[in-house]
């Protein structure tokens, strides 16, 4: 009896964490043949830390980021728009992090082989699909070397991404992801903290707006933080880009004259774009929202299920957030059809709400009113927006999101402490076999 999960990203490693942690038996399988931290700096908002913490990752969280304690936008001319408090200084029981996301990825790859053991994870191996055969859920695979196989569980989770196999089985007509016409470069420059040390600010407006968040603590000796930051563009949507990749390494030259104006006393955005040894290009894509995530015992989570616009801070805890649902499902009807039915019951119109509202009404859209009222240039903002309209905004957002300061504090804890899965599988009996299974060598 286990849980099959494809795909070895932050999601299927949450999981996994979530699998060991009540006893669940699981299994990952990753197409890469070798983990390597890829990506730039990401967000985790209260809502998600809360169940990292619940895995007993507080110390490894500080250990590869820092905690987050406002949140500011300014105009394209510098001039200062709004500031937030967020995570504990904005009165959440847990901080929000900044975090590099290749760094989390290892943390928690790491955290999970320490405590479930290197059989746990097989690398090398690709999802292609699947099947519901005789009341079980059989993962099918190809390896780094061609090699074909199947394994078969009580269920299979699909982790694997915006390009997942198992939504393109379900799906066959999807296609390739949506691109709305948005560019992202994405880089780390070491330099000095700007403002209060941990803040992140947002500059600009759509289709020209930079973003920046230190994403480590500053060395004791030089002051120098790693800081990470986002310049985004707008292109024509119906023209030809570059498929998105982590790995992807961009010209400069392709973005940086249009943010030589985005030098202030506090922030020097050609500065830090200069200052990075590498400058990643990736399309800002999304997928519309699904009318279902289940097929039998199949389902999906993170990215391959939701992926959305990456502006309200919230990807990779929605993915998170999966993970212990998922986990409070099997806990209360064990590794049946049942416990995904009620798991998409209710994320997945959670989900979609945000990625609707993320293309249309993220929380930088207070940038683009200002903007559009007065071009960014103004001598009291409150001339032109209203606190009061702002902090509706910023509130109705979290709402959505689902990450509320008064919901996310007094929720009750998804996986109560202690809380044991009774390693029996609901469905036909059987008693809970080894934890991992059998392993595939890539």
């Amino acid at each position: 009896m286990s849980v099959l999960i494809a795909g070895g990203g932050i999601s299927g490693m949450a999981l996994g964490l979530t699998c060991h942690q009540i006893g669940v038996p699981f299994r990952i399988y990753e197409s890469t043949a070798q983990l390597k931290p890829l990506g730039v700096g990401i967000n985790l908002q209260p809502s998600c830390v809360r169940e990292l913490f619940e895995l007993g990752l507080e110390s490894r969280l500080d250990e590869v980021g820092i905690r987050t304690r406002d949140y500011g936008m300014y105009t394209k001319k510098g001039l200062h728009i709004w500031t937030e408090p967020r995570g504990e200084w904005a009165g959440y029981r847990w901080p929000q992090y900044s975090v590099h996301r290749g760094k989390l990825h290892m943390m928690l790859y790491d955290e999970l082989i320490k405590r479930a053991g290197t059989d746990c994870v097989s690398t090398g191996w690709s999802a292609t699909g699947f099947e519901n055969r005789d009341g079980k859920a059989v993962l099918r695979l190809k390896s780094v070397r061609g090699e074909t196989n199947e394994v078969t569980g009580d269920l299979l989770i699909g982790a694997d991404g915006i390009h997942s196999a198992i939504r393109a089985q379900m799906y066959p007509d999807e296609g390739e992801p949506r691109w709305g016409g948005t560019i992202l470069w994405r880089g780390t420059s070491r330099s000095r903290p700007f403002l209060t040390g941990a803040s992140m600010v947002m500059v600009g407006h759509d289709g020209l707006r930079f973003v920046s968040y230190p994403i480590s603590k500053p060395d004791p000796a030089s002051g120098e933080a790693l800081i990470n930051w986002i310049a985004t563009l707008n292109y024509d949507p119906d023209s030809a880009w570059n498929k998105e990749d982590w790995n992807r390494e961009a010209n400069t030259d392709d973005f940086l004259p249009r943010f030589d104006g985005f030098r202030f006393d506090w922030l020097n955005a050609p500065a830090l774009i200069e200052a990075s040894d590498k400058v990643f290009e990736y399309p800002m894509v999304d997928r519309d929202p699904l009318d279902r995530w289940t097929e039998g015992r199949v389902s999906l989570m993170g990215d391959a299920a939701h992926a959305a616009y990456p502006v309200g801070s919230n990807g990779t805890g929605a993915g998170i957030i999966d993970a212990r649902k998922l986990g409070q499902s099997f806990l209360e009807l064990g590794l049946t059809p049942a416990a995904l039915e009620a798991y998409e019951t209710e994320m997945r119109p959670a989900t979609s709400r945000i990625i609707l509202t993320n293309r249309v009404a993220g929380p930088d859209k207070i940038l683009d009113i200002v903007e559009e009222r007065c071009g960014g240039q103004f001598d009291d903002i409150h001339d032109v927006i209203t606190h009061e309209e702002m902090e509706e905004h910023s509130r109705n957002y979290k709402a959505i999101a689902g990450f509320g300061i008064r919901s996310t504090n007094e929720s009750p804890p998804y996986i109560p402490a202690g809380a044991r899965f009774e390693g029996i599988s609901k469905s036909t009996g059987n008693q809970a076999n080894s934890p991992c299974g059998k392993m595939l060598e890539s």
